[in-house]
């Protein structure tokens, strides 16, 4: 089974997915061992660990090569975010194409022009819906697995109002896509409005003090969202806990205590050392290594 499919039988039996925000193959294993169902690909993390912010500076190359490794790197559905789609129609039939062909289960696409920015910064520009829809459709007809997820993403709530994110939501889901992502709803009322006024399945984006109001899980599973994502809750964790190694290692001088109860091994067991070396001697004929050892003694 495909992870597009797994991804989509989730969405088919109901309830939430809490999909955390990876932007390297160490943070997707440990949001794979920590037991969720479903890691995010954050776009805002991915332009970080390249040395850019979030700015549309990222090509689709780079972010569909750092959507397969994550990809590859665990054994449940990767969400990716696709910006832009890079382009118009055309391209975004390419980047169908090519997070497909990563392993990726699915991906979102916003409205924003360029230059585009994190949803939850200021001054953004938001295309015509005509020119977003035709993206949409291209999008929906690019898959070649009918399961690969699409989510359409807007970004109008900031510029254009709540009313006509709704709308924008409501006419993607029509142009094909699989899910509605209405970015940075700005208070506790609209967040609890989206899905109830879209009509499809919906997607929340849960932003550390960015513009839209937290909420426990329970609260946002009761709500009726179908998947929600933590773009950078570990990306922004990181960078704090370098803050205050860095800081602390200039002041002292002295290697600071490293703050995990992960011993050296433990680490290398998160990156699948066990399978690598199990693969160490399952090739050899038996008794093949009984004789290297002794022929070394």
């Amino acid at each position: 089974m495909s992870q597009a499919t797994k991804l989509r039988a989730m969405l088919r039996e109901g309830g939430l997915t809490v999909a955390p925000g990876a932007y390297d193959c160490i943070t997707a294993r440990m949001i794979r061992h920590a037991g969720f169902a479903a890691v995010y690909m954050t776009g805002s993390g991915t332009s970080a660990s390249l040395g850019y912010p979030d700015y549309g500076l990222v090509t689709m190359s780079e972010m569909a090569d750092n959507a397969g490794r994550i990809a590859g790197a665990v054994d449940i559905p990767v969400i990716a975010d696709a910006d832009t789609g890079y382009g118009n129609e055309l391209n975004v039939v390419r980047t169908v194409q090519e997070y497909e062909r990563r392993g990726v289960a699915g991906l979102h696409i916003e409205d924003q022009g360029f230059p585009k920015k994190c949803g939850h910064l200021e001054d953004k520009t938001i295309v015509p819906l005509d020119d977003y829809l035709a993206k949409i459709r291209a999008a929906a007809a690019a898959r070649r697995n009918p399961d690969f997820v699409v989510i359409a993403r807007t970004d109008s709530r900031a510029s254009l109002g709540f009313e006509e994110a709704i709308r924008r939501a409501n006419a993607s889901l029509a142009a094909g896509a699989d899910m509605a992502f209405v970015e940075a709803p700005q208070t506790a009322e609209e967040v609890a409005a989206v899905p109830r006024l879209v009509n499809g399945p919906c997607l929340l984006n849960m932003v550390w003090k960015g513009k839209t109001p937290l909420a426990p899980v329970a609260d946002v599973r009761a709500m009726g969202y179908r998947i929600a994502i933590m773009p950078s809750i570990l990306f922004r964790s990181v960078m704090g806990v370098c803050e205050s190694i860095l800081a602390e290692l200039r002041e002292t001088g002295e290697h600071p205590p490293i703050r995990t109860t992960l011993s050296l091994t433990d680490g290398f067991r998160r990156m699948g050392a066990d399978k690598w070396d199990a693969l160490r001697t399952c090739f050899r004929e038996p008794g093949e290594a009984e004789t290297r050892k002794d022929a070394a003694e």
